[in-house]
């Protein structure tokens, strides 16, 4: 081989041998990592799908941890309830355990076996890349030399829920989370808390919240039943229940569905001040009715919608609208009364025993009686007065047929006088028709308002007895 042959090859060969003898320094200095021959050593054989005991007889210990982070949402519609929480399982491997000493006191987060365990309720969640893992829990797991095994993974979970909204928006909703085994038996695998219920419920200032939800207190407990596999294979299995108890906050729909509500009825309330006479009370009350109409419709896009019962508030602003209606008819029976001299001229005697004494003593307005008194007794007078006039003048005439033929001619000689008599005498009988006709008028008027007042006190009360009772129901949420 010539010498420059031999360059040529060394000068082709050099750079692979270079290559090789890195990449083995690599394999060396890898396969002389603590933590490369931890895992190495601990996965060489290692099967994930077999329970970590050495004697399958022994039942796997699995303490469970949950901390409730935030409530993201609640749909009452669909009946669902969207959190955010921190699940955590510790369990021990006795597979996993080694020496620190061996490895450079090192600790190796590893993939290793996993207690089956999925959420009852868990009506689907998605991780980062939006994939849906419907309730499965994270299996990310870290590993310590004495062989306990730590899984712990925030989640963003939807599950469903009974809301019952009775109460809205002074309701206190119970949610359950189930943890339950699909495949591992109570013999397999028994559970218990990592925590008290009294640690548990200390971690409640943790609870992020989002302004609506407050969250009370956590109910952790275990229910034990048996689950039929087949026809002839029946295993006992335990859940582990998680019970929340959050509590909505009120101030965003006192400020802005109930108390506009009430100022309306106060408005209607106050619209009772205005003469009955008068046209303007029923335009008013008209007016009110559109407003509250118009709120109605802004108030639906704030209640919640579900189809398996009716919240309190919404029978509140049914009977409120019902309140509004029946004070227009009301208005309304009045006005027709008010103006019922037009087609009975006069107060039937029942009405005036029942509305005019009875109901005006009851209601304390003797002022109105003594009124009517006074108006009755004054065109009492004036008949009494226009009858007199009437004696005397046929008494006066009986005289004159008497008198002599001569005076007869004389006061025909003044025909004025006559005259004069007569306009004066249709004058009287006129005023005296006139204050007829006006006390039939004040009557009706009288009766107008005593009714008015009665009416105006049932609807107060009844106002006030729906906003009492509704107040002693809310009532209940400040107990919860």
């Amino acid at each position: 081989m010539s010498p420059v042959t031999a360059w040529i090859y060394f000068g082709l060969w050099s750079p692979l041998i270079s290559y090789a003898a890195t990449q083995e320094n690599r394999t060396l200095k890898y396969s002389k990592s603590a933590v490369a021959r931890l895992t190495n050593d601990l996965m060489d054989g290692y099967q994930k799908e077999v329970r970590p005991v050495r004697d399958w007889r022994k039942p796997t210990i699995v303490y469970i941890d949950f901390l409730l982070y935030a409530i993201l949402g609640v749909n009452e519609k669909r009946q669902m309830l969207s959190t955010y929480i921190w699940y955590k399982q510790i369990w021990k491997d006795e597979f996993l355990t080694w020496d620190p000493k061996d490895y450079d006191n090192n600790s190796s987060k590893v993939y290793s076996w996993s207690p089956s365990r999925l959420m009852f309720e868990a009506a689907g969640d998605a991780d980062i890349r939006g994939k849906p893992r419907w309730g499965r829990l994270p299996e990310e797991l870290i590993v310590n030399n004495e062989g306990r095994v730590l899984n712990s993974k925030p989640m963003q979970i939807v599950t469903t829920c009974n809301l019952n909204i009775y109460y809205f928006p002074f309701d206190v909703q119970n949610c359950t989370f189930t943890f339950t085994s699909w495949i591992h038996k109570l013999k397999d695998i028994n559970v218990s808390l990592h925590r008290t219920p009294e640690e548990m419920n200390k971690n409640i200032s943790f609870f992020h919240s989002d302004g609506e939800w407050d969250l009370l207190e956590l109910f952790p407990y275990y229910n034990t039943f048996k689950k039929k596999y087949s026809e002839i294979k029946i295993n006992e299995v335990e859940d582990t229940l998680l019970e929340i108890c959050f509590k909505r906050r009120p101030i965003f729909y006192i400020v802005h569905l109930i108390l506009p509500s009430m100022f309306l009825i106060i408005m209607d309330i106050i619209a009772f001040y205005v003469p009955p006479e008068s046209g303007e009370r029923i335009s008013c009350k008209i007016t009110i009715l559109l407003g509250y109409s118009v709120f109605l419709i802004i108030v639906s896009d704030h209640m919640p919608a579900t189809s398996s019962g009716t919240p309190l508030i919404g029978v509140y602003f049914i009977v409120c609208m019902a309140l509004l209606l029946f004070s227009i008819a009301e208005s309304i029976f009045i006005v027709r009364v008010v103006f019922e001299e037009r087609i009975q001229p006069e107060v039937p005697d029942w009405v005036k025993k029942l509305v005019l004494e009875k109901m005006a003593a009851m209601l304390c307005r003797q002022k109105f009686r003594k009124h009517m008194e006074s108006c009755y007794n004054s065109s009492h007078v004036s008949w009494e007065i226009g009858s007199a006039s009437t004696e005397k003048l046929s008494k006066r005439n009986d005289v004159n047929a008497e008198d002599s033929t001569e005076e007869i001619l004389q006061k025909e000689a003044n025909p004025g006088i006559l005259d004069k008599i007569l306009k004066e005498i249709a004058f009287i009988r006129s005023n005296l028709e006139k204050k007829d006709k006006n006390a039939v008028t004040r009557e009706w008027l009288l009766v107008a308002y005593i009714l008015d007042v009665f009416m105006f006190r049932v609807y107060l009360l009844a106002v006030l007895a729906y906003l009492l009772s509704l107040s002693l129901i809310w009532s209940r949420w400040q107990l919860a």
